[in-house]
């Protein structure tokens, strides 16, 4: 058993997330970035992977004051549970994302005096013997109460939780910028499918702010 996943990410006209130097890049307009808000404010938890916490260091919590009353006046924490995929416990110990209600789930390879280190900041969750188990992880989750999980990247996240079969559906915000580069990152990076392709189904499309949104339902490999 596992939550319902979805990935959400926003991309350039040329699917790029970020640039070479991967660092965070304004592609949103207005109205996505409250579309995000609102996702993020009825999920149960949000999950992003390393990569995404070295580079943006975001918080991953709700941002507008009315969301969060929201939440709380369901009987729910302001903000959703925070989950950092990080196999070998590299999240720095200032990070913004650390606190209550942080989960970072580590592999039994990670350095254990940095794991030791790390869980005074936030919980650890132990999976995997070299890269964290998701499907552990996700049942973990599920176990926990969490019945909606947001994915907010990044690029070698999205392709492991797709290649496992552990994605519902995907909504892509596509900006109208173009940012190019060999070694940018795209929306799914990783290992990459060579053959029985991920199948999608066309969920929803429309115009948003100077770009468009995507929604996919995934159907599985061909």
């Amino acid at each position: 058993m596992r939550p319902f996943v979805f990935i959400n990410s926003a991309m350039s006209a040329d699917g790029k997330i970020s640039t070479i130097l991967r660092k965070q890049v304004r592609i949103s307009g207005q109205n996505d970035l409250r579309r995000v808000d609102t996702l993020r404010a009825h999920s149960d938890a949000v999950m992003v992977g390393i990569g995404t916490i070295l580079a943006d260091n975001p918080k991953l919590t709700v941002k507008s004051e009315a969301l969060t009353t929201m939440r709380t006046q369901q009987g729910k924490p302001s903000d959703p549970l925070r989950v950092v995929v990080d196999s070998n416990a590299r999240t720095p110990l200032n990070a913004s994302v650390l606190g209550a209600r942080a989960l970072i789930a580590v592999s039994q390879k990670a350095p254990q005096q940095t794991v030791q280190t790390l869980s005074k900041k936030a919980e650890v969750f132990v999976a995997g013997e070299d890269v964290v188990d998701l499907v552990a992880l996700l049942s973990n989750l599920k176990q926990r109460g969490v019945e909606s999980l947001m994915v907010e990247g990044g690029a070698r996240l999205n392709f492991a939780l797709l290649d496992l079969g552990l994605v519902d559906e995907i909504y892509t915000y596509v900006g109208n910028i173009v940012i190019g580069g060999n070694n940018a990152p795209t929306l799914v990076d990783g290992a990459g499918f060579i053959a029985n392709f991920l199948m999608l189904d066309l969920r929803g499309l429309s115009r948003m702010d100077d770009g468009f949104l995507v929604r996919w339902r995934v159907k599985g490999r061909t």
